[in-house]
């Protein structure tokens, strides 16, 4: 079941959409009472995915994001092998949070700005101290996240929140998938296309095998840490292949089952 959130012209909801192609195209937006983390409840009203605009199809109350989970990325980034810089947890927060379609914005200060097309999960209900092997008990469903990064700052600053956490930093969506045994977690492709000056090109071409943590360690790892409430997202850490973004780019990540999350860059403040 893939789950939006939408606007509508009589406001926001949440909607099971239902129908048309791999990518959204052709779908129908029924609309949900309530919240998405029971069973749907419909209340009868739907709309042509057309006529709505597709919002980050959760708020959560935190995003916790795993750093330095591909050894691809790790070299790419920091010049080093992951054997000597192992994977990290790190937070971003709830207000970095955007839609598909929403600018990301890039204030003048913030230099280097890339984008990191990731996995992200959904989690479905309060928990704590999760053992890897429980994992589907507590997981809403997958989606894609983009954790825009400046280099500089991260850099500069020796640690990561300034760098990861700036407003429109965190895309998220188009939806949740719910199916999680409709996602191959071990064996999906992960990849992300730069339009820039007209011209785009694959950047992220990487697969979700090349991981350090699994997804069930993931889990049970982060949960040691923190209690995650619903709606909660942890993005898995990127594949290597991540490149500067500029004002005027166009950055869309796309993953099997999940669809397309694509934004436009923009300028802070015009």
């Amino acid at each position: 079941m893939r789950i939006a959130r939408i606007a509508h012209p009589e406001g926001m909801t949440f909607a099971v959409l239902e129908g048309g192609q791999p990518d959204g195209s052709g779908a129908t937006c029924r609309e949900i009472a309530g919240h998405p983390f029971s069973e749907p409840e419909f209340t009868g009203k739907s709309w042509p995915i057309n006529d709505v605009r597709l919002l980050a199809p959760i708020l959560p109350s935190k995003v916790i994001a795993v750093g330095r989970n591909y050894a691809d990325h790790v070299k790419e980034v920091f010049k080093q092998g992951a054997e000597h810089l192992p994977p990290t947890i790190f937070l971003k927060p709830p207000t970095a949070v955007v839609g598909p379609e929403a600018p990301i914005r890039i204030p003048e200060w913030a230099t280097g700005v890339e984008f990191e097309g990731e996995l992200a999960i959904v989690i479905g209900r309060p928990c704590k101290d999760v053992p890897a092997a429980n994992w589907k008990d507590v997981v809403l469903g997958f989606t894609i996240v983009n954790d825009v990064s400046s280099r500089d700052l991260q850099f500069a600053d020796g640690q990561w929140s300034r760098a990861k956490g700036l407003d429109s930093f965190c895309p998220l969506g188009p939806w949740i998938e719910t199916n999680v045994d409709s996602i191959e977690i071990d064996n999906l492709p992960i990849k992300a296309h730069l339009t820039h000056e007209g011209e785009t090109a694959t950047k992220q071409d990487s697969n979700s095998n090349q991981m350090i943590k699994s997804i069930p360690e993931i889990i049970e790892w982060v949960s040691s840490a923190f209690t995650l409430l619903p709606g909660d997202v942890i993005c898995t850490g990127s594949p290597a292949g991540t490149a500067e973004m500029v004002p005027g780019d166009r950055i869309a990540v796309e993953i099997p089952g999940l669809g397309t999350l694509a934004n436009p860059v923009q300028r802070y403040g015009r």
